[in-house]
């Protein structure tokens, strides 16, 4: 796991400034703290960050093929080399490494861009072809690993980190108002979309291809839902098993400790549950719990833990460690208003004091029909076609004359609307109205068409299925796994993702949506396969969420320091946002009328990324 950065120059431009380049590869230094590596040519440079993982001694980049005619920087894994290697060798490749980044040297000669077809893993990954002139950026097709870019007049640069990209002269540090409002809607910034004005992060499964200062962006992968005809459900079970069992065998490859996060739920404990069985040793398990019983799930990790006899760790998170906020939404690089950064943060430190790479159960919501939201959704659709001229219009008839935060106003707007709009209600964070009563008037911002980011999935399919592949394509790359590859990276510590293996993901969402989601029960499929190894206390049990108790903090100790942030003379959110509104939003949440918490720790988490950034 590390960092990668760079920067093109076309013809005719000055070359790259390398003090430039060397400052954004040593901001990335907890990407990877074991070595750096650069690579210069006439109109190129390439910075890089290694965290050493795989091939300790021969690994660190760039890695070159044969005649050094391709460079490749290369941040994440690629699962499947040891597979790859003896094809390359066959056709006459000579491989100086046991690297995995080294693959993608050679494959990259005999494939060009499509040899990115044929790796499995989570990566971003930056290749000169020193022969045709050009540079190839790409993500992986799932979004586990992280790249920003910015084009102006055929400049080229790019960063796996948003702070590191800052360090080139070319990016300014201007907020966009698109995204802003995008951050209030959903609670992140969603799609190609940053924060910072002029600034894009390149989709999952997309591949960018620099030329002497024209840029192309292109797909090689997407999530699809071409369902299939219905599979015998006890074949299909046993196909999914072993499926899994081979994603995490292949994940378990490591030349360092390894170890995996057990939160006590249905995802994290299958994962433990077949990673057990396919190690020799005793596996290192970590879990992070609250003193506030609604939201703690330690007991349920025990359980787990001691069925498979894990080197056990917990930890309990309290009101008290949000002073490390500041500090993390720095690392956030984007504004993300999430507030399971705060256990995610604090698992990913204690493991790394005992592994370097963990796997975890990141993935299982959205792949096999996980949140409740999605139970409320099919229930909502029953008001629609007959009934929803009727509910629909009463329901917006009563919203006219509800105050803005009163209790229950959620239900009814869900009821009042439909597709993308009610999947907002459910989801999304600030409606279009409230985000107009916040800003101030000369801000003025052009609101999308709420909700844009939903709308391209509704359009045909059934419901479920919808839900899904939106989840797929905006929840799980922008927010989930931002989350988890920031906090991790911020310790230095390698996660890898067993359940979002693009193969299993493809074979999931395949199958019809009864054998994902039945009767009111989520998840049928791993709970079909937990209910083998562990007792129906955790098989059975409903989600519970990595949820935060933000409102028995807000109501404690906590109450103070809101107040002195948002409402402070100098606080950065009124350069947006009117103080007016803001107190409004903090005098309801404590008034107890209706749980604003979320909404709250969204305008703390603007402010503290606002005094990061200096913006």
């Amino acid at each position: 796991m590390c960092g990668i950065c760079g920067i093109c120059v076309p013809d005719g431009q000055p070359p790259p400034e390398r003090a430039a380049l060397e400052a954004a590869t040593a901001s990335m230094r907890h990407r990877g703290p074991d070595a750096d590596g650069f690579f210069f040519g006439p109109g190129v440079g390439l910075g890089h960050r290694r965290l050493s993982i795989i091939d300790l001694a021969g690994g660190d980049q760039p890695i070159y093929n044969e005649d050094r005619s391709v460079a490749v920087m290369f941040n994440g894994e690629i699962y499947n080399y040891l597979e790859l290697r003896p094809g390359l060798e066959a056709k006459g490749h000579r491989l100086a490494t046991h690297s995995d980044t080294e693959v993608i040297a050679h494959l990259y000669e005999d494939e060009g861009p499509s040899c990115l077809d044929s790796l499995n893993g989570m990566f971003a990954i930056a290749l000169w072809d020193e022969k045709r002139r050009q540079l190839m950026l790409a993500r992986d097709r799932m979004g586990e690993k992280p790249l920003f870019y910015h084009m102006a007049e055929g400049v080229l640069c790019f960063a796996s980190e948003l702070k590191a990209l800052l360090r080139f002269p070319q990016v300014s540090r201007q907020v966009s108002p698109q995204a802003l409002d995008d951050y209030l809607a959903y609670g992140y910034v969603p799609g190609e979309r940053c924060i910072i004005q002029g600034v894009r992060k390149l989709p999952p499964g997309h591949r960018l291809l620099w030329r002497d200062g024209t840029v192309r962006v292109e797909p090689y992968w997407d999530v699809r839902f071409e369902q299939r005809s219905p599979p015998d459900e006890q074949a299909w079970l046993g196909e999914l098993e072993e499926r899994l069992r081979a994603s995490i065998r292949i994940r378990l490859r490591s030349d360092v400790p390894l170890g995996v996060f057990l939160s006590g739920g249905i995802d994290s404990s299958a994962v433990v549950a077949l990673a057990a069985q396919e190690t020799s040793g005793r596996l290192k398990t970590f879990s992070i719990g609250f003193r506030e019983a609604d939201f703690d799930e330690l007991r349920y990790a025990r359980i787990v833990a001691d069925r498979f006899g894990t080197d056990h760790h917990e930890l309990v998170v309290r009101d008290d460690d949000v002073g490390v906020l500041p500090d993390l939404v720095y690392h956030l690089d984007e504004p993300l208003a999430d507030p399971s950064i705060l256990p995610t943060y604090y698992v990913c430190r204690e493991a790394r004091r005992h592994v370097t790479v963990c796997l975890s159960g990141d993935g299982g919501d959205e792949v096999f029909a996980g949140y409740d939201r999605y139970l409320q959704a099919l229930r909502y659709a029953r008001f629609d076609g007959i009934g929803r001229f009727g509910a629909g219009r009463l329901s917006a008839a009563l919203l006219q004359a509800l105050p803005r935060y009163v209790r229950g106003r959620g239900a009814l707007e869900r009821l009042a609307v439909s597709g993308e709009q009610r999947y907002f209600q459910q989801a999304g964070k600030f409606s279009a109205a409230e985000r107009a009563e916040l800003y101030r008037p000369e801000l003025a911002p052009a609101l999308q068409s709420e909700p844009w980011a939903y709308a391209p999935y509704f359009d045909n399919g059934d419901l479920l299925s919808s839900l899904q592949h939106l989840d797929q394509k905006t929840y799980l790359p922008d927010d989930v796994l931002v989350k988890v590859d920031r906090m991790s990276m911020k310790n230095s510590l390698e996660v890898r993702v067993p359940l979002l293996d693009h193969t299993l993901v493809d074979f999931v969402n395949a199958a019809p949506p009864e054998l994902k989601l039945r009767g009111g029960v989520t998840k049928l499929p791993l709970r079909r396969l937990l209910e083998r190894y562990l007792p129906p206390s955790v098989s059975s049990r409903g989600k519970q969420g990595f949820g935060v108790p933000l409102r028995h903090w807000f109501r404690g100790q906590l109450t103070g320091r809101l107040r002195e942030a948002l409402l402070a003379p100098d606080a950065r959110i009124g350069q947006w946002l009117r103080p007016e509104a803001v107190a409004d939003l903090l005098d309801h949440e404590a008034s107890g009328q209706r749980d604003l918490s979320r909404k709250v720790w969204m305008l703390l988490v603007l402010e503290e990324w606002c005094r990061a950034f200096k913006v």
